[in-house]
């Protein structure tokens, strides 16, 4: 009787954390392909077939793949190398270069986009004294599709890099070593070893990377919408944003159609990366390659490379920051720190989105582990069909693009709820629940890892004793997974606290957050604000990564995605 009631503690705790699961991920996504073809709960395709024959909606498709794509090959022709020479060579300062280039990727967008915009506008405080900034009144170089390609590559080289680097070091030594012996060179065994069996995590990189690009709002937004150039995420704000008796069954339809264009990519992910896919055997990790006389070139090439994409925009937001008016040089007489007091001390919003954003982020960090130590135990330990399901509906709202989701909680919630009759539209609840959702992947990946390399004995001999799930879950496991469930922890508060693609959508007045308020003051022509609004941003997420990294030797690798 004792161990029947054991399993049932345990079965009951699962579909508990199943209904959980579905609430945040299946309901939203289910509400949203409803209102695409029912809009009103009566099925009229009217609405659907206006979007599908509205011009503009296709130039904005076109233009989310040709930006997704070219932001693509940039992601690869920074993450590849940047795995290559990271995981299979000797340079020296590896975690210094890993932590500068995820940068990009934790940064916000749209305080990357706003970096670069004052680094290559005509007030730049870095090109300008160079005489290289384009001149006033002249387009900005970064406003278009160029620009906005450029820095999607840029933002998400990272993924390639993250899901690179775990394939390489994965190859076996055995294999590198047999080639080198027969008198292949690096390259080629490189090329003709090293590659084709990573082509699978290769090609998980650079479906993220396109995944990421398309559903990007911030930086096809500021760089964008002021050259003319729209794309799905900013024509579904724009058109949220302009009211009208059809507009939620529009910005569902143009979500849907933004969520085929997702999932077209992801299955084009699961069928080149299977296609001749071979597993690798578990040997010894690949010996690193002595580079010699080549080693100083090759490091300071990294940090050139490094200098230039991430260091030299955020020390141009800085500069901007720091000039009492735009356009003036940053000199020490003119050096001050009144926008900085203007950010703190006399901008409302900006303090209402400082509180918002931190009670939003330190909520979905504390709700989310304490769902990812037990739902990680049922993925990791008691694999089946339902608990694979499980994992892969946790997956959904973070694969697919922000919009989607956004949209999804709109028409989920912007009726009043049953039994309840409240309405969490126009609340910051509504955001809280979109986060809970969007970043419930996080807090769950290193708490599965954590359980994958945990020896089972003592929650087993805990089992066979008659101890309930919940007090081996309490006692045992979490104890042991602490400095994961920490981890993700950090990662989704670094993640939520200047979040602009969901909140984006559903803030409303009273309830900014951080990324809201530092896009509108871009936007608004505010650029010495919003620098300084940015930089503070980015000494916290910088302050944060150091705090995480300190968990480091506590925790499974790849747990933290700067860890190497």
């Amino acid at each position: 009787m004792r161990q029947r009631a054991v399993w049932s503690g345990e079965r009951s705790t699962f579909l508990a954390l199943l209904v959980i699961v579905g609430v945040l991920a299946a309901l939203p996504m289910a509400r949203l392909a409803l209102e695409g073809v029912a809009p009103g709960g009566r099925l009229d395709l009217a609405t659907l077939g206006g979007v599908l024959g509205a011009p503009q909606t296709w130039i904005a498709a076109r233009h989310t793949i040709v930006t997704g794509i070219f932001g693509t090959l940039i992601s690869l022709a920074l993450g590849v190398p940047a795995a290559i020479v990271l995981a299979l060579t000797d340079i020296r300062g590896k975690p210094a270069l890993v932590f500068a280039f995820m940068l990009p990727l934790l940064i916000p967008p749209q305080i990357i986009a706003t970096a670069w915009i004052e680094l290559f506008g005509p007030a730049s405080p870095i090109l300008r004294p160079l005489g290289l900034a384009p001149r006033l009144g002249a387009p900005h170089p970064l406003y278009g599709p160029g620009g906005v390609s450029l820095l999607l590559g840029i933002e998400h080289a990272p993924l390639v890099f993250l899901a690179l680097n775990a394939g390489l070091r994965a190859v076996p030594r055995e294999l590198i070593e047999a080639a080198q012996a027969s008198g292949a060179g690096f390259w080629r065994s490189l090329r003709s070893i090293v590659l084709p069996l990573a082509r699978a995590p290769l090609v998980a990189g650079a479906s993220l990377a396109f995944v990421s690009s398309i559903g990007n709002f911030g930086t096809p937004a500021l760089l964008g919408i002021p050259g003319g150039y729209g794309v799905l995420t900013t024509l579904i704000y724009q058109k949220l944003a302009g009211f009208g008796p059809t507009v939620l069954a529009e910005v569902a339809d143009l979500s849907l159609l933004l969520a085929v264009i997702a999932v077209i990519g992801l299955a084009l992910h699961g069928w080149v990366g299977g296609r001749g896919s071979q597993a690798m055997s578990l040997g010894a990790p690949a010996r690193l390659l002595a580079l010699g006389i080549w080693r100083p070139a090759l490091e300071a090439a990294c940090w050139v490379i490094l200098l230039v994409i991430v260091l030299l925009p955020l020390a141009a937001l800085l500069a901007t920051s720091l000039v009492p008016a735009y356009g003036v040089p940053l000199r020490a007489a003119t050096a001050t720190f009144e926008n900085y007091r203007y950010i703190l001390f006399e901008n409302a919003a900006a303090a209402r989105a400082a509180i918002n954003s931190v009670f939003l982020a330190g909520a979905a960090a504390l709700i989310l582990p304490a769902l990812a130590l037990p739902l990680g135990l049922f993925i990791a330990w008691r694999r089946s069909p339902l608990m694979r399901l499980a994992g892969a509906l946790a997956d959904l709202p973070y694969a697919l693009p922000g919009v989607v989701l956004a949209i999804a909680c709109i028409l989920l919630l912007i009726r009043r709820l049953p039994l309840l009759g409240l309405s969490l539209y126009n609340t910051i609840w509504i955001i809280l629940i979109a986060y809970l959702a969007r970043f419930l992947t996080l807090a769950l990946r290193p708490v599965t890892a954590g359980y994958r390399q945990l020896d089972r004995a003592m929650e087993e001999a805990a089992q066979m004793a008659g101890a309930g799930f919940l007090r081996r879950l309490r006692q045992i496991l979490a104890p042991l997974l602490a400095p994961a469930a920490v981890a993700g922890a950090i990662l989704v508060f670094l993640t939520a606290l200047n979040e602009l693609t969901l909140s984006i959508l559903l803030w409303s007045s009273g309830n900014e957050t951080l990324g809201v308020v530092v896009f509108s003051l871009e936007q608004g022509g505010d650029n010495l604000s919003a620098a300084a609004l940015a930089v503070l941003a980015i000494v916290a997420t910088i302050l944060l990564m150091l705090l995480a990294g300190r968990l480091a030797r506590r925790l499974p690798r790849g747990a933290l995605p700067w860890q190497v």
